[in-house]
C-alpha cells in the first residue's frame, strides 16, 4: 500500500502568523500519526517562514513513523539532515525565496553535484529521493546519481486532470515504469488532493509514498484532521 506522508508546513505557517505555539506543530504531527498517516514531511526554508530548524530537531525523537525532510541542499540544510538523520531526505531545486516548489531537478546537468550528495547522505544511512518532472531522461540520470528514489512533481498532472485525465497521467505512467525498471523507489507530490489522488494511484499503484500538505490541511479545515487523513488513505487503497 502506498504510504501517506503529511507535510505539516502549513500548520507551522499558521502558528508563525500569530506567534506563540498555537497550533502546536509537534502535537499536530503526532495526531497525524495517530490518525493513520505513515509519515511526516517538513520542508524548512532559509527564512524559516513555516517549519523552523528548531522544529525539525524537536520532531525527530517524537515521531514513530517515517520522517522525511525536503529542501534545497545548501550547506545549512545538509548539516541539518546529517545531524537529525531522518528516514528520508528529498532534494528539491528551489531558490531560497521560492514560495513553493515549481520544477524538478535537471539531473543530467547537475549529475556530479547530485552524485556527491547521494554519497554523503547514503553514508549517513539516510534514504535519498530526488524531485523530478515526468521525464524519462531525468529519471535515468537520477539513477546514475545513485538516488534510492525519485519524487515525481505532480503539478502538471493536477492542472490537466480536470480536462483530460488520460492525457494528464500518461507521462507520469511512462516515467513511473522507467523508474521501476531502473530499480528506484517512487514517490509523488505537489497539489495532489482528494479530487485527483485516487485516479493517480489507480494508474500508478506501485507508488511508495505520496507527500501531501497544502490540500490536506485545507480539507481539514472543513472535515477535521482525522476524517481528512482517513479520506486521503481511502484514495490509496
Amino acid at each position: 500500500m502506498t504510504k501517506l506522508s503529511v507535510n505539516i508546513n502549513k500548520v507551522a505557517t499558521l502558528r508563525n502568523a500569530r506567534g506563540g505555539n498555537n497550533p502546536d506543530v509537534e502535537k499536530v504531527a503526532l495526531d497525524c500519526e495517530a490518525f493513520g498517516a505513515e509519515g511526516i514531511t517538513v520542508h524548512p526554508r532559509p527564512d524559516e517562514r513555516h517549519i523552523r530548524y528548531a522544529d525539525v530537531y524537536a520532531l525527530r525523537p517524537l515521531l514513530k513513523t517515517e520522517f522525511n525532510i525536503e529542501g534545497y541542499p545548501s550547506k545549512e540544510f545538509i548539516d541539518l539532515v546529517l545531524r537529525v538523520k531522518p528516514h528520508q531526505v528529498t532534494l528539491v531545486p528551489d531558490a531560497p525565496d521560492q514560495i513553493t516548489s515549481n520544477a524538478g531537478w535537471d539531473t543530467k546537468k547537475n549529475l556530479e553535484f547530485l552524485t556527491e550528495l547521494m554519497e554523503v547522505f547514503g553514508h549517513a544511512g539516510v534514504r535519498t529521493s530526488i524531485f523530478i518532472g515526468a521525464d524519462l531522461e531525468m529519471a535515468e540520470y537520477a539513477a546514475k546519481a545513485g538516488a534510492d528514489r525519485v519524487e515525481l512533481y505532480t503539478e502538471p498532472y493536477v492542472s490537466l486532470y480536470p480536462q483530460n485525465p488520460e492525457a494528464a497521467i500518461a507521462p507520469f505512467v511512462e516515467t513511473a515504469r522507467r523508474v521501476r525498471q531502473l530499480g528506484m523507489g517512487l514517490n509523488a507530490g505537489h497539489d495532489l488532493s482528494l479530487v485527483n489522488l485516487a485516479y493517480f494511484h489507480q494508474q500508478i499503484p506501485w507508488v511508495d509514498e505520496v507527500s501531501i500538505g497544502h490540500a490536506l490541511i485545507c480539507d481539514a479545515l472543513y472535515l477535521g484532521l482525522k476524517t481528512t487523513i482517513e479520506e486521503y488513505k481511502n484514495c490509496l487503497r
